[in-house]
């Protein structure tokens, strides 16, 4: 991806979902495209849980077209949580603080910040993005044992618009994806680790259907989280952490 492709932008006042935009637009796609709203009425999280849009918080998901294995558009879960992280560092001169956790956030001081929903349809890809910026939604509305969500004005006292966060943002996201296509998952990995919550100790992994405990040995070459358990080390693709 190139900067120039990387600057095109739609923003918009309000909108049901950033993500559903980016597909309604995706037929006319040219390059790269982001997709910026003030609010949103319908946003979603993974598992298509509710996520709290207010007004002042980032609201935005960039749309683009890869043609690569399904396995490896999974991948871009990391290029933007690292590009989040850069983008925090660069913006608030935070050198302590961040951190990511596994599958998809950013941390900040413990708390959770952030939130990424990869969606796919065809060679189409959307990686939607919130961060709390100023609001963070109440703990109560949570399922139990969650990451308590922060925002960064609470943690910070920095007040950073959306289109400034976007600026920040978009080019990181280039920089890493650049990374990924022309090195591989390998120095993507490496940095993830080395800003992973929770490294080496112990964590709940849960999917639909089953809670596993271990302790958390690394991520390897496809992304997946590995988890050693009493019987040994094993392999997840997807499930949600609690600590």
């Amino acid at each position: 991806m190139s900067s120039e492709a990387l600057a095109s932008r739609v923003e918009l006042a309000t909108v049901d979902s950033t993500n559903a935009e980016a597909f309604r637009q995706a037929p006319d796609l040219r390059g790269p495209l982001w997709i910026l709203a003030g609010e949103q009425t319908a946003g979603k999280g993974r598992r298509a849980r509710a996520w709290a849009s207010p007004p002042g918080n980032f609201h935005a998901s960039l749309v683009q077209r890869i043609t690569e294995p399904p396995a490896r558009l999974g991948l871009r879960s990391f290029v933007a949580a690292l590009a989040l992280y850069d983008a925090f560092q660069a913006l608030t001169g935070l050198g302590a603080g961040f951190a990511l956790k596994w599958p998809n956030d950013v941390l900040l001081n413990g708390g959770k910040l952030t939130g990424i929903l990869l969606e796919a349809s065809g060679q189409t890809l959307v990686i939607g993005i919130g961060v709390n910026l100023i609001a963070a939604p109440p703990a109560e509305t949570l399922e139990p044992g969650a990451v308590a969500p922060v925002s960064l004005l609470a943690e910070t006292g920095l007040r950073i618009t959306p289109a400034r966060f976007l600026d920040a943002l978009a080019p990181a996201m280039e920089d890493w994806e650049a990374r990924l296509r022309a090195d591989g998952f390998a120095p993507l990995r490496e940095a993830w680790l080395s800003r992973a919550a929770r490294l080496g100790e112990r964590i709940i992994a849960r999917t639909g259907t089953e809670t596993r405990e271990g302790i958390f040995e690394t991520i390897d070459h496809e992304g997946n989280l590995i988890l050693r358990m009493s019987g040994g080390a094993i392999a997840i693709p997807a499930a949600d952490v609690f600590f």
